[in-house]
């Protein structure tokens, strides 16, 4: 594991303290053995330290592109133009990448025989979806087939590329509109910050191309839902998950406490599932 040995702890950088990574950090810092919150970067280091006053203290401040210098895995929550930037810093010192903009990895396929090669990791944990486990199962056998439908109400859809770029407009709706139909790597390149449970969909099952997504902006839910439907050689499912957003509304609550839970199972005795 990147030459981390039992007894000491996983170091921790997280990169962007939004919504997730604020709550990710906050539950680092609150505790979970073998685990250490050890350096973040930010854009605005005194909003940092109002909300988390060991910013600057016992967690050193560093640029995103020098947080591996620190830190044995580095959790990116950055808007994704900085993506690639970052990526290639942790992955080219052999650390462990965590991407949470799932999405850009389709855009940056070439980073994972990067990563191959320089002896790295990247880890993508569940987010906002249900059933990873039950794809990947799927996946070791013959999928053929996999659907997402995702619907949020649209104030979580808004500012998305695609419907700049097609006119769409989701303000005022009295009704579910649907606003995309085509493939995983095409919903990602249009919605880049909306739909990385896409992403991840995809790349735990049969690829981005051949990943149906259907998204819809829907004024009569709250909450972020996805559902997923899979077609293989071994079993036939259906899950359906609702999400409560976050203080970003293109964000479900469930990504936080997942992120955590990924970096939990890198040092846990016990890691159940796949």
């Amino acid at each position: 594991m990147t030459g981390v040995d039992n007894k000491s702890p996983l170091r921790v950088g997280i990169a962007g303290l939004g919504a997730v990574g604020l709550e990710v950090a906050k539950r680092l810092i609150a505790g979970v053995p073998g685990l250490a919150l050890v350096a973040v970067a930010v854009r605005d280091v005194e909003k940092a330290r109002r909300a988390l006053p060991q910013v600057g203290n016992s967690i050193v401040v560093r640029k995103p592109t020098e947080l591996a210098n620190d830190c044995d895995i580095v959790v990116e929550c950055l808007p994704p133009a900085l993506f690639r930037e970052v990526a290639t810093s942790v992955i080219d010192k052999g650390r462990i990448f965590m991407p949470l903009s799932v999405a850009q990895l389709l855009e940056n396929g070439d980073l994972i025989e990067r990563a191959k090669v320089k002896g790295a990791r990247i880890l993508v944990p569940t987010g906002a979806l249900i059933g990873l486990d039950a794809v990947r199962a799927a996946a070791e056998g013959t999928i053929h087939s996999v659907k997402m439908v995702t619907r949020k109400p649209p104030a979580g859809l808004e500012g998305a590329p695609y419907l700049h770029e097609h006119g769409i407009s989701v303000s005022n709706l009295k009704k579910a509109l649907k606003v995309f139909d085509g493939s995983a790597r095409e919903g990602a390149r249009g919605f880049p910050t909306n739909v990385n449970v896409a992403a991840a969909l995809s790349l735990a099952g049969i690829g981005p191309d051949r990943t149906q997504l259907e998204i819809w902006a829907d004024p009569t839910v709250t909450r972020n839902t996805h559902t997923i439907t899979v077609d293989a050689d071994t079993a036939r499912f259906t899950m359906t998950i609702e999400n409560i957003p976050s203080e970003n509304p293109r964000t479900g609550k469930s990504v936080a406490p997942s992120t955590v839970a990924a970096l939990r199972a890198l040092v846990s005795e016990l890691k159940v599932g796949t």
